[in-house]
């Protein structure tokens, strides 16, 4: 074989790799993908979330709290309530985790479990625990105690949010008693 067939080989091959990474230059400016600004995917904001449950108010006019609060069923809360268990304990006596521990919280002082760091808007906020001030609070956190840490987008359903309050004053040595 002479000098002459090694490079005709050897510009055969380096012909093809030229070939194959202007493909891949050309493919690539073709489709290229769309980077967005912020990577990962936008969930509903408290704007979505409040806008699509006053369409649904807009629908059906809402119940007042102590009607739904007397047909409430703590099975059903104690269920809704799970997605609670990542951040909450509910347990008498439980540890404090990413949020306080709820046990008996339905009438306790706002941001006065023993041993928990609560935000500063949580500390100014005062007030007690009432069944008005959690359904507020479990429909919209952000709403309810402006700059609070909590970092949960809320339960837009009424009834949800009723069977959650009946279980939470299920968990207490008393009961407090339901609004009139």
């Amino acid at each position: 074989m002479d000098s002459f067939e090694l490079n005709k080989i050897a510009g055969a091959v380096l012909g093809t790799l030229l070939f194959a990474m202007g493909l891949n230059i050309l493919a690539g400016i073709i489709f290229a993908p769309k980077k967005p600004a912020v990577p990962g995917y936008d969930l509903p904001g408290a704007e979505e979330t409040a806008a699509a449950g006053a369409a649904g108010q807009a629908q059906a006019p809402a119940e007042p709290l102590p009607v739904l609060l007397a047909k409430a069923d703590p099975k059903k809360g104690e269920a809704a309530a799970k997605k609670c268990l990542s951040c909450h304990d509910f347990s008498k006596g439980g540890p404090n985790k990413v949020g306080p521990n709820l046990y008996d919280v339905v009438g306790r002082a706002v941001a006065s479990h023993a041993g928990f760091g609560y935000s500063g808007a949580m500390k100014s906020h005062g007030g007690d625990w009432g069944y008005e001030l959690l359904d507020a609070f479990l429909q919209n956190p952000k709403k309810a105690v402006p700059g609070t840490a909590m970092a949960f987008a809320g339960v837009p359903k009424a009834e949800e949010r009723a069977d959650i309050l009946a279980y939470l004053r299920t968990l207490a040595d008393s009961p407090k008693p339901l609004p009139q």
